[in-house]
């Protein structure tokens, strides 16, 4: 498995081959489909997810994303198997890296979703899972690295910018509350800006 830390994120850039960063670990998952035609992301949705919920540093989002979770390993497991979930980033606790949907492909993240008037936010969006939940606080590399892959998806998606960075509990209000209170939205623009 690849590392990749901080130094290295300096150079995070899209290829525009497959349209994935590059350098990073790339995990393909079946749960995606095309985008509308001549659709473009223009929004970034932010997450928090940790599987079984609060537990940490283990491979079950992964499994998760590719279909692949055992659902005998946790009761929780049982209750989400028939899920069909992605997201095109995942940013783990200790700051690793990990793709599982090319940008130019919907993957299946906000669910039902709003946003300024126009639904189906998966449509135009790319989505961002931080390993975490509500409730307890993201560290210090999941806010850099964050900032750093906006920084790279503005750049090449112009019509991107600190604006257009939600949360899901922003665009499912009803349904969702993720990232949650403990989701500083004031540390990641400095970090935002400090990589400007």
């Amino acid at each position: 498995m690849k590392e990749l830390d901080i130094n290295q994120m300096e150079i995070l850039e899209v290829k525009s081959d497959n349209l994935c960063f590059s350098k990073i670990n790339y995990f393909p998952s079946p749960n995606h489909d095309e985008r509308p035609g001549g659709v473009d992301p223009r929004l970034i949705v932010i997450h928090g997810i940790s599987l079984p919920p609060g537990e940490y540093g283990n491979n079950h989002i992964k499994s998760f994303f590719l279909n692949k979770l055992d659902s005998n390993k946790h009761s929780y497991f049982k209750k989400i198997k028939h899920l069909k979930v992605s997201s095109h980033l995942l940013i783990e606790r200790d700051g690793q890296l990990s793709q599982f949907v090319p940008f130019n492909k919907r993957a299946w993240h906000a669910g039902v979703s709003l946003y300024r008037g126009i639904d189906n936010c998966n449509d135009y969006s790319i989505g961002i899972e931080l390993e975490g939940q509500d409730d307890t606080h993201y560290t210090e590399l999941q806010y850099q690295i964050l900032a750093k892959v906006i920084q790279s998806l503005m750049r090449f998606y112009p019509t991107i910018n600190s604006r257009k960075v939600v949360a899901h509990s922003d665009v499912a209000p009803i349904r969702k509350t993720d990232p949650g209170p403990a989701f500083d939205w004031f540390k990641l623009y400095e970090y935002i800006d400090s990589t400007i």
